[in-house]
């Protein structure tokens, strides 16, 4: 099963995609710090919530600092997943003034992106609070930074589905209609080729009727997506599947409608708002 909880990121890929936002924002130097702040200068500043928020993105906020000075001594006050109130500082940072103000921006670009969604997340999972379901993600995320902002949600508490493309069959609508040749039950035989072909990675199905629940079941399908049903009609699926395949459902879900969703009995409910819709929290670094 790829339902998982990405835990922790790959130093050198962070460092990688610092040193890249570092190239596309200080340049060939900031010429405004240059011409207005002494080198001599030495500062501390500490960054501030200016509103309640789940942290995530402090490693790369760190490591800003690092690769325009290593001089700069970074405190943490805080980790990823913590939940911070409005006013609180989530790091301090001391040394030359020059290099907290050039890394300023790329710093808190991290942390706001990241940090927002992992809050917005964790609204998500607040709201099924109490139910069996498990909030899941989506590849609705922005060309590469998947595996930062998959680590965000689960920051946020939740699951991560699949990964990318590769490690797990979800057979959707337009794969079914490319088997056209295969008649009424295109879902069956959909199956039978991912098996074939993937022996060893577990298979989901889109299904948007009760009709096709019950073919996927039949198939051997291990999940069964529920693809913008309603609330009634996937409380009928739960039954009639009777666990014998798990069931997810997608399509629409907000924080209005996704505890009336987790109450029909489904396993887990993905949502793209996590990632395609999180706004940056604000974040802000005040020098002492």
């Amino acid at each position: 099963m790829q339902i998982s909880s990405f835990k922790k990121l790959n130093p050198q890929l962070i460092e990688e995609a610092v040193r890249r936002a570092l190239d596309e924002d200080v340049g060939s130097g900031d010429a405004t710090t240059a011409a207005l702040v002494p080198p001599e200068s030495q500062s501390k500043a500490a960054m501030v919530a200016r509103e309640p928020l789940v942290v995530c993105g402090l490693a790369f906020s760190q490591e800003a600092y690092r690769q325009l000075d290593n001089s700069i001594q970074v405190t943490l006050l805080c980790k990823d997943g913590d939940l911070m109130e409005k006013g609180s500082a989530l790091l301090e940072v001391s040394g030359p003034t020059g290099a907290i103000l050039s890394a300023e921006r790329v710093s808190l670009n991290f942390l706001q992106r990241l940090s927002g969604v992992a809050t917005i997340t964790r609204l998500f999972v607040n709201e099924v609070a109490g139910t069996k379901v498990k909030i899941l993600d989506t590849r609705k995320t922005l060309p590469g930074w998947r595996l930062f902002e998959k680590y965000a949600v689960t920051c946020g508490g939740a699951k991560n589905h699949r990964m990318g493309l590769h490690d797990m069959i979800l057979i959707k609508d337009n794969h079914l209609a490319s088997l056209h040749e295969a008649g009424p039950n295109a879902i069956a035989k959909a199956v039978a080729r991912a098996r074939s072909s993937h022996p060893y990675l577990k298979v989901e199905v889109e299904a948007d009727t009760l009709e096709q629940v019950e073919q996927a079941i039949e198939a051997g399908a291990d999940i069964i997506l529920l693809d913008n049903m309603t609330n009634e009609t996937m409380t009928k699926a739960v039954k009639m599947v009777k666990g014998r395949a798990l069931l997810e459902a997608s399509g629409g879900v907000n924080l209005k409608t996704v505890r009336g969703i987790a109450e029909t009995g489904v396993d887990f409910i993905s949502v793209g708002a996590l990632t395609h819709s999180a706004p940056s929290v604000d974040i802000g670094l005040d020098f002492k």
